[in-house]
């Protein structure tokens, strides 16, 4: 049996366990669960790590594990009636069609009172619909090549960064880091000796949150999954990538933040590149569409716009086209 934990969300490695799993027990303890309870766990086994992942998590706070995996409601709901397990670990859609399933068939499910929930997003209105049900949800934010990156505590207030990663947030499509606050790709350090990973690109949004947790936690914390970084998109049958705009804005020290937007219907679009800069010259202008040319060989609209008006979402580029 592993030692459990020196201090709340510090758990003890336990031997011989891989880093990216047992770390995993710093989320399933920040969501309610201990030592000697039955988890629920219904990630997938099958060609993806989640489900042991989470099961070796659980073992190294104590807690048994049932292997429920995906998919068949029914025998889920007729597992947990019978079994009474004290959480469900796994996605939030499932565990809610889980509940959806149990109602239908008229099982109550009194035993599980709290989840630990990934993989997509949960969004507030999820979490208030199980909460009316009996059941407490807490996320995390995790990939299958780094294990847990950052969770959620009873503070509600963004995830905490797990003290086994190294995160920095970067404008997407470059390196450059981010100021404090400001969306843009997660890019994640593991020293892993067993599987290093050097400044890896999630692909996910997120941004800093000021601060420390009110429990005591007192790594830094992000605001949680905020949509995706790749923004790529192809106008008049050529790519256009946010490693471009970004170039475009470099030329330029007099420009801040850029964002292109993508307008139009489909095979006639145009391009609108919003620049952030107090230099409001005609000829900055032209000099920027003449570079935009250059980079993307692509014609573009420039307008300079005040420093601080684009939103802070992590968008380098907009695709407002109609599909219809």
């Amino acid at each position: 049996m592993p030692r459990v934990f020196a201090s709340p969300g510090t758990i003890d490695e336990p031997e011989g366990a891989r880093p990216d799993y047992w770390r995993m027990a710093r989320a399933i303890y920040a969501a309610g669960f201990r030592a000697g309870e039955l988890v629920h766990n219904c990630f997938s086994y099958h060609f993806v790590p989640a489900g042991s992942m989470m099961e070796t998590g659980a073992h190294a706070i104590g807690c048994t594990v049932f292997p429920g995996g995906t998919g068949q409601t029914e025998q889920q709901v007729q597992a947990m009636a019978e079994l009474r397990p004290a959480g469900y670990i796994g996605t939030p859609s499932f565990l809610k069609l889980i509940v959806e399933k149990a109602q239908s068939l008229g099982v109550a499910l009194p035993s599980v009172r709290k989840a630990l929930v990934s993989g997509e997003a949960f969004p507030p209105s999820l979490r208030d619909w199980l909460r009316t049900r009996g059941i407490e949800g807490y996320q995390c934010y995790a990939t299958a090549d780094l294990g847990l990156i950052a969770y959620e505590t009873e503070a509600r207030e963004g995830l905490v960064l797990d003290e086994g990663v190294i995160v920095e947030i970067v404008r997407p499509g470059t390196g450059d880091p981010v100021p404090e606050g400001e969306v843009g790709e997660l890019v994640i350090t593991s020293l892993n000796p067993d599987y290093p990973l050097i400044r890896f690109g999630t692909g996910d949004l997120s941004a800093i949150l000021p601060g420390t947790c009110p429990t005591g936690r007192t790594n830094q914390r992000i605001k949680g999954w905020m949509g995706r970084a790749d923004q790529t998109t192809k106008v008049r049958g050529m790519f256009v990538h946010p490693g471009q705009v970004s170039e475009v804005a470099k030329r330029f020290p007099q420009v801040g933040k850029a964002r292109l937007v993508v307008s139009g219907e489909m095979a006639s679009d145009t391009m609108t590149l919003l620049v952030e800069s107090a230099e409001t010259s005609e000829g900055l202008a032209q000099l920027i569409s003449e570079a935009v040319r250059d980079v993307t060989k692509l014609r573009a609209d420039i307008q300079l716009v005040a420093p601080g008006s684009l939103p802070n979402d992590g968008k380098v580029i907009e695709d407002a086209r109609s599909y219809s």
